[in-house]
């Protein structure tokens, strides 16, 4: 397998360039993300389309991933709750290493091949679930470990990586392969890749919660009201939806709970 995300960086002598090079060298090397991403839409819209039935019988996503892979699957999975209104074991990420691995490196733990589904069946992962591997280099045994575990249980699996023929693409049902290129800096992940990674990530579950009836129109309508600035949004998303006054449509906004509750009353 050749390691594409491993490759020497295309820009040389970096430390000789002017901090404006640096910057411009980076973007030009950024727009190539959305390229690489846009080619992964056909495998994209299967994963969701067989995501969509199982969540709506019960079923939870979960990502695995080490390093910046698991902290973005973290992540995405933590924003969900409050953008969509979803209960946080709808979506959930396991980092290598655990909570402490999300803000210090535990570079050991990415190797454990059984780990990962030791993590899954803390969580009591089952047929109706779906299992989504992150790995730039697709070489993780923490994350090939979990969806090799998985797939022969019967539990539906896809991977995201940026190295075509990786081994975790083997374990995989739906193999998101974004080839972003060499890195910036050789080798560092947490840059083109993570770039990729994270907007797929974004994509599986902004469009599955869309499937699913969590957004009307473009608005958030079952968003969590957890500070001023989006009650301020929901009043004003009421305002648009009824045409009543501001200050009428925050005060049902605070009585009822969610734009959604507001509207259909």
């Amino acid at each position: 397998m050749q390691k594409i995300t491993e490759q020497p960086g295309l820009h040389r002598h970096l430390e000789t360039r002017t901090t404006a090079d640096l910057l411009t060298r980076i973007n030009g090397e950024d727009q190539k993300v959305a390229l690489a991403v846009e080619k992964c839409i056909p495998e994209l819209t299967k994963l969701v389309e067989a995501i969509v039935p199982r969540m709506q019988r019960g079923g939870r996503i979960f990502y695995v991933g080490a390093g910046t892979s698991g902290r973005l699957g973290v992540l995405d999975a933590s924003e969900c709750p409050p953008t969509f209104g979803v209960p946080p074991e709808m979506v959930v990420g396991l980092i290598a290493g655990g909570d402490h691995a999300l803000r210090h490196p535990v570079e050991s733990a990415e190797d454990a091949l059984d780990q990962g589904w030791k993590d899954l069946e803390a969580h009591h992962i089952n047929e109706d679930d779906i299992l989504i591997g992150i790995a730039a280099s697709g070489t993780t045994p923490y994350v090939i470990g979990g969806l090799k575990a998985a797939r022969e249980r019967g539990i539906l699996t896809a991977c995201v990586t940026c190295n075509p023929g990786a081994p975790v693409t083997d374990h995989a049902d739906h193999p998101l392969v974004a080839v972003v290129g060499p890195e910036f800096v050789t080798g560092s992940t947490r840059m083109k890749s993570g770039t990729a990674q994270k907007m797929i990530l974004n994509m599986i579950t902004t469009t599955t919660m869309i499937r699913l009836g969590r957004v009307k129109d473009n608005r958030m309508v079952d968003m969590q009201l957890s500070n001023a600035k989006l009650v301020d949004r929901g009043a004003k998303m009421i305002v648009d939806a009824l045409g009543i006054s501001y200050e009428e449509a925050e005060r049902r906004l605070l009585k009822m709970g969610s734009v959604r509750a507001v509207i259909e009353a």
